[in-house]
């Protein structure tokens, strides 16, 4: 079986990477990164700690949505180059004459598909990282990064002229010789790029790596892995066309799913930013020991009445959703009652224990305390209510591939640290969303006529 669905795979690797779409495609988004080095001079500002800062803020951005969008359009031609024009010109027959089962012909069809779109996306995100190493150049004066115009560039034009010559010597296909060989010639380029200055002075490989970039591109490739898996599903059944449309539906709608489900699914009242935190007893600094008591700080006077007694809720999210402090059940009786807040019967919870115009006491109260992964930080909204979920929006909200979760310019823009775990996370979560299509791949083709 597993050789049988490595053969499907490669077989369809080779057939991709043949298509003009990809090189094309491929082309464009490097040209396009390029341009945007000229055009995205209009954010202004200079002085920031992130990776990015004033222009390169936009030129990460325009440059992300590009690859984003040519990954949308790649994953479309592909899957329906592989899957629907076979089943049209009748050679789809070949294979599902085999002893093999159908499901295995689709996943070998989507490895083959996945292979050849994580090598073109590698590629593009190459491209990427040489023009934010390059920069906006903001005014006529600016020069040039000739490392990487001269590696970049030579990287390119090397894979074409490569190419050229294997078709004409040896009657190799173009396309697929000059996408194989782009991906490790670009590679060395990029580390080319790295080991020289703009002043070609021999640096540290990590003096000019974008270390939280790099992630968001890893981030990237999984969005249109993703992607890749909802025109398989479509391509089963539909042809270029329509394909396109449904892959392009699924892009949109996964970013607008925030707004349209997202904010539908969980509900709650903001009555804070937090400004800053700080523990009141030095000698009990972790804020999940009983009695822990931390002074929050709040940006502003709160929206809503405090009062001594409530409940304290916080987390990164304005609705409300994934709340750092958890969903607990607030304290009923005499809160003056000190012994009683960490009576057995009490709740483990957060509770305001003092208020001073913008500053609250916070105590963690309960036999058992609750426990924390961190302190409030800055920026965390703060609640005093419990976030309601309302269950049909919720799991529509799940059910979309949401590709705000791929999208990690904030944290890049706004010099936050992306842990190992939230991309894990991702990962995880590309890997159901890619399970759950290839499921409807396989459940669409399973009776599909192919004769």
């Amino acid at each position: 079986m597993l050789s049988q669905i490595l053969t499907i795979a490669r077989n369809t690797f080779v057939e991709s990477v043949r298509q003009p779409v990809l090189i094309l495609l491929i082309l464009a988004s490097g040209l396009l990164q390029a341009f945007n080095t000229w055009t995205a001079a209009f954010s202004m500002g200079r002085t920031s700690s992130a990776e990015v800062y004033g222009d390169n803020k936009l030129l990460l951005d325009v440059g992300l949505a590009t690859i984003f969008g040519a990954g949308v359009v790649m994953a479309a031609f592909l899957a329906t180059a592989v899957v629907s024009s076979e089943i049209e010109r009748k050679t789809m027959l070949t294979v599902v004459s085999k002893p093999i089962s159908r499901a295995w012909v689709v996943l070998g069809k989507y490895l083959g598909v996945a292979g050849a779109l994580t090598g073109a996306t590698i590629v593009m995100l190459v491209f990427l990282l040489m023009a934010i190493r390059h920069g906006v150049m903001t005014t006529a004066a600016d020069n040039l990064d000739m490392p990487v115009v001269l590696f970049g560039f030579g990287a390119v034009i090397g894979s074409l002229v490569l190419a050229a010559a294997a078709n004409y010597m040896y009657g190799w296909s173009f396309n697929q010789t000059a996408a194989t060989a782009m991906l490790p010639l670009v590679l060395l380029a990029y580390l080319g790029v790295l080991l020289f200055s703009k002043d070609w002075e021999p640096q540290p490989l990590r003096t000019d790596l974008p270390v939280k970039i790099v992630v968001a591109c890893l981030a990237m490739v999984f969005a249109i892995l993703v992607l890749a898996s909802v025109a398989t599903a479509a391509s089963t059944r539909l042809g270029q066309v329509m394909t396109i449309v449904i892959c392009a539906g699924v892009f949109v709608g996964g970013l607008l799913s925030n707004y349209f489900l997202g904010r539908q699914a969980f509900n709650n009242e903001i009555v804070g930013v937090v400004l800053e935190t700080r523990m009141l007893e030095t000698s009990n600094p972790d804020p999940s020991t009983r009695g822990a008591i931390m002074e929050v700080t709040l940006r502003e006077l709160p929206r809503e009445e405090i009062e001594v007694g409530d409940p304290f809720y916080f987390g990164p999210n304005p609705n409300g959703v994934a709340l750092t402090s958890t969903n607990f059940q607030p304290f009923e009786g005499d809160f003056s009652d000190t012994p009683r807040l960490f009576d057995p019967g009490s709740p483990s919870g957060l509770m305001v224990r003092g208020i001073d115009e913008k500053t609250l006491e916070v105590m963690n109260i309960g036999r058992d305390p609750l426990p924390l992964a961190r302190l409030p930080e800055r920026d965390d909204f703060v609640f005093i209510t419990p976030t309601t979920v309302q269950p049909v929006s919720a799991t529509l909200w799940a059910v979309v591939p949401n590709m705000h979760y791929y999208w990690l310019l904030d944290a890049v823009t706004q010099n936050r640290d992306i842990p190992a775990g939230h991309l894990a996370r991702i990962a995880i979560y590309a890997v159901l969303q890619i399970a759950a299509f290839l499921a409807l791949a396989v459940a669409l083709f399973q009776r599909r006529d192919v004769g």
